[in-house]
């Protein structure tokens, strides 16, 4: 396993992982198998390796795409965990299209309601494995599932990333309903609307066929719970809500070195929409944009979303 490498208390991660087997900085108080060996170099840890796994913030894909292409088998095989998504220079970029085309093996995507605390605890939680050569998805399937941890597998891979990317905007947005102290109806508004937006927003950009079936797996309605209630997006945009401290500042606060993937998810899909012309088919600015300026809850949350609610309605196309 890479290991990005810091020092904790004055020892090296990668030493107090293999050696005590936790990581004390980002997943505590769970111990971790023997035979999970933490590496601080990069071309070390996959080399010859035939499943590769990826788990790293978004926007350091291309990077380590690039350090690592050529040190695997050409008939190697990866899953992403990575939920977010790039700006391509034709707009929209899916994370898995960019690990293909630059390592030109096959990728699976796993989302779902799998917030990690409570899977290293062996709590009982559901994921889905979206992918286009439905065979590689039942081989991850056969690895990676336990009686704690059902898997899923769909072949509407693109739709199941998206999902995973989309739903912690709306964790953001659910997060400014708790700080400004809007109440649980306008925070179940905030989860429906963006639950309608996520899917709108698929059926513009996905290549292939986007099925409304997707959204009702772990990857879709209960991540989006999940998230919108317990994720580290909600909790941090509560915070930013009540105390006006930065995104940046409450990152280093609440996060131990974790950065949130919403706000970035944010901003670019609201560019991506502007390029294509798309702001008005897909309303990601009534309640919070992240086009320029620092992200903020609107002056009146309320009536944004009842402008988004009114805006969704008057779709054309039926969701």
């Amino acid at each position: 396993m890479w290991v990005f490498e810091e020092t904790v208390n004055g020892r090296k991660l990668t030493d107090i992982i293999n050696n005590d087997h936790e990581n004390v900085k980002y997943l505590p108080g769970h111990k971790l198998p023997e035979n999970v060996v933490a590496v601080a170099n990069l071309s070390e840890a996959v080399q010859d390796a035939d499943l590769l796994v990826f788990v790293i913030p978004h926007q350091f894909i291309h990077r380590i795409c690039e350090e690592i292409t050529g040190r695997v088998p050409k008939d190697a095989l990866g899953i992403t965990l990575i939920k977010g998504i790039d700006e391509g220079p034709e707009g929209l970029k899916l994370i898995s299209d960019i690990i293909r085309e630059k390592m030109g093996i096959d990728i699976s995507v796993l989302m779902g309601a799998n917030i990690a605390n409570e899977v290293a605890a062996g709590k009982f939680c559901e994921t889905t494995i979206g992918s286009k050569v439905i065979e590689n998805g039942l081989l991850f399937k056969e690895l990676l599932q336990t009686p704690n941890f059902r898997i899923t597998v769909v072949d509407d891979a693109d739709t199941v990333e998206l999902c995973g990317a989309l739903k912690n905007i709306v964790a953001v947005g659910a997060g400014f309903c708790d700080g400004l102290r809007c109440g649980d109806n306008t925070k179940a508004a905030v989860i429906r609307l963006g639950l309608m937006e996520m899917i709108a927003f698929a059926r513009i950009f996905c290549k292939g066929q986007v099925s409304t079936a997707t959204f009702l797996e772990s990857c879709g309605v209960a991540d989006l719970i999940t998230t919108c209630y317990g994720g580290r997006n909600r909790r941090v945009a509560e915070a930013f809500a009540r105390t006006g401290k930065t995104i940046e500042e409450l990152e280093k606060e609440m996060l131990n070195g974790q950065k949130l993937q919403g706000p970035q998810t944010s901003a670019e899909v609201y560019r991506i929409l502007k390029q294509k012309g798309l702001l008005d088919n897909v309303s990601c600015d009534p309640c919070f944009s992240g086009s320029g300026p620092p992200l903020a809850p609107t002056a009146s949350f309320s009536d944004s979303c009842v402008h988004l609610s009114c805006g969704l309605a008057c779709l054309d196309t039926p969701l």
